[in-house]
């Protein structure tokens, strides 16, 4: 079962500074990140800055396509308005058919503000305690998630999965 966790920080460039926590707990097998990528939100900028950390390949990798979609989802469709209420319909919809639902997005959306960052990932066997221990020295750190079943984790990466040049 994979879970997608974003650890939310209440400063704006700690979630790139937690990468290399990430990397720090999957090299000692405490975690097996599939994908992440990072959300920054300077205090002036009327919208954050998305970076995919492309550096992941493989199997577990899904993309840009799923990420662009879910900050879509979060950060900038309700920016557009309702004309495009239908088309945010249909979108929120195949989000639930992979696990990710309004509240988990409705959360995200109220916790990613102007002045902080979010590193989103999507792993699997995580040890939770140990994972949240080196997380707890980043002041102002939150953890939301959300778990998939197996069957909500294959849909995921049949939607969104892109192959990665042999």
């Amino acid at each position: 079962m994979a879970t997608l966790t974003v650890w939310k920080f209440s400063d704006a460039g700690a979630a790139e500074r937690a990468t290399e926590t990430l990397a720090s707990l999957q090299s000692q097998g405490l975690i097996n990140v599939q994908d992440e990528a990072i959300v920054t939100w300077p205090e002036d900028k009327k919208k954050p800055k998305t970076i995919q950390e492309h550096h992941l390949v493989g199997a577990g990798a899904l993309g840009g396509g799923f990420w662009g979609l879910l900050f879509g989802l979060i950060f900038f469709v309700p920016l557009i308005g309702a004309a495009v209420g239908a088309a945010v319909g249909a979108l929120s919809a195949s989000m639930v058919d992979v696990g990710i639902n309004d509240d988990f997005i409705k959360q995200v959306r109220q916790e990613v503000t102007p002045g902080s960052s979010a590193l989103f990932v999507l792993s699997t066997d995580a040890v939770e305690d140990r994972v949240a221990e080196a997380f707890k020295d980043y002041q102002g750190a939150k953890l939301i998630y959300t778990n998939l079943s197996k069957e909500q984790e294959a849909n995921l990466r049949e939607a969104f999965f892109e192959a990665t040049p042999a």
